[in-house]
């Protein structure tokens, strides 16, 4: 690259941003895990439509984001991303400005970015990303990595085992499931096989909305307003896979005593002390994404059914080593025994296909997939060949985003 030279690169650290539909991930590159997690959410004090414009046309101590913004009940709450895709970019704009300079505390002139994009984002969300960073936070270089790809990056760098070649090839099937939206997206040599990626609308929220009803179902003592919340964070602490659902509510029925847990919670404004007991719903929130008739009569297909769709319409040359690497990633990937039960569920489906001693499946669970894309990023940052990756502001002030990253991809 003729405008963008080491020091630019290496001098100081690069800021790795994960904007998903739930939680913002963000920190500096080399970290193992982001320095800032937030909900991607914003609200406003005053004026909407001033807080909205310029920076200058607004006072920032009536911007609130992350969870201020969703504490800040007086007004209304708004969520820039939806199902992975930026929906208000004004929005999204002061979202990353507060970020820069309430959390990161940076001046972002002094640092390269990298950003993130569901597969299947649209080129004009690209454009309009590189144009707000490039033209109103004036960032000397910017990289936009797809979701997978990054997720690969960080499954690769904690690999205990695994060949050279596959760690070079960047080969693999991920799945990612976050707050918003499930894609399963298969990558080849570091390309992502965009005719075969499926992406599903049942994520974590509906995770959370699941749970929350089995909840309300049983009448137990949490005030309406707090129930979301509650659910929430039962999903992320109480909350497993059982091998087999028939058996576990067996279980239950059997010594409920034993294999009920108590949440407490606090009533912020009251102060008052409200404890629930949580019950078959533990296993029965999770087991939507392989029962999504649970909660839809339109997304019926289990995803061990859908990650076998996906990679058996790859080409056939990729198959085996899809199989032989399926990636989790997304924190709603994180539940207790998910990994073993997708992967147990996937070799039957296989096994149902083929002869025995066919395709051989493989499931990673590993400790980075809750921040996944995030730690892609991060691990990509102190890469050689991220200088070439990156586009300059010389660069894009000469030939735009898009043919810049084009350039690059060629160089590399």
């Amino acid at each position: 690259m003729d405008n963008f030279t080491p020091l630019q690169v290496h001098d100081r650290p690069v800021i790795v941003m994960d904007n998903g539909s739930g939680y913002t991930k963000m920190g500096f590159h080399g970290n193992a895990a982001p320095n800032f997690v937030i909900p991607t959410a914003i609200s406003f004090g005053g004026s909407e439509r001033r807080a909205a414009g310029p920076a200058s046309c607004s006072d920032d101590s009536q911007v609130f984001i992350g969870d201020e913004a969703l504490s800040n009940t007086r007004n209304s709450v708004h969520h820039p991303i939806r199902h992975g895709v930026v929906k208000s970019w004004d929005h999204m704009e002061r979202f990353w400005q507060e970020s820069i300079h309430r959390y990161l505390r940076i001046d972002s002139e002094d640092h390269n970015f990298i950003l993130t994009e569901p597969p299947m984002n649209p080129p004009e969300n690209r454009d309009t990303a590189a144009e707000i960073m490039f033209e109103t936070f004036n960032v000397p270089g910017l990289c936009i990595g797809v979701q997978a790809v990054l997720s690969l990056y960080a499954a690769f760098a904690v690999a205990e085992k695994g060949s050279k070649a596959q760690r070079a090839s960047l080969t693999g099937c991920v799945i990612d499931i976050g707050d918003g939206c499930t894609h399963i997206i298969p990558v080849s040599d570091g390309y992502v096989i965009a005719s075969a990626i499926k992406s599903i609308p049942i994520a974590g929220r509906d995770v959370t909305s699941f749970l929350q009803q089995l909840m309300r179902e049983r009448k137990e003592p949490v005030p309406v307003e707090m129930s979301m919340d509650v659910a929430r964070r039962i999903k992320e602490t109480l909350c497993y896979t059982a091998s087999d659902v028939v058996k576990e509510f067996a279980k239950h029925d059997t010594q409920p005593e034993k294999h009920s847990r108590v949440y407490t919670c606090l009533d912020p404004r009251t102060g008052a002390e409200h404890a629930c007991s949580v019950r078959h719903e533990a296993f029965l929130a999770p087991e939507v994404f392989f029962r999504p008739d649970f909660i839809s009569d339109e997304y019926t297909t289990p995803l061990p059914q859908l990650v076998d769709r996906v990679i058996q319409s790859c080409p056939i040359d990729t198959r085996r080593a899809l199989y032989g690497n399926i990636v989790l990633s997304g924190g709603s990937t994180m539940f207790k025994d998910f990994g073993r039960r997708l992967q147990r569920d996937l070799i039957k489906a296989v096994a149902a296909r083929q002869p025995p001693g066919g395709r051989p499946v493989e499931v990673h669970v590993a400790a980075a997939q809750r921040f996944g894309a995030w730690f892609g990023g991060s691990v990509l940052g102190m890469m050689p060949q991220f200088a070439s990756m990156c586009c300059s502001r010389e660069e894009y002030q000469e030939r735009g985003f898009r043919s810049s990253v084009a350039c690059n991809d060629n160089a590399a």
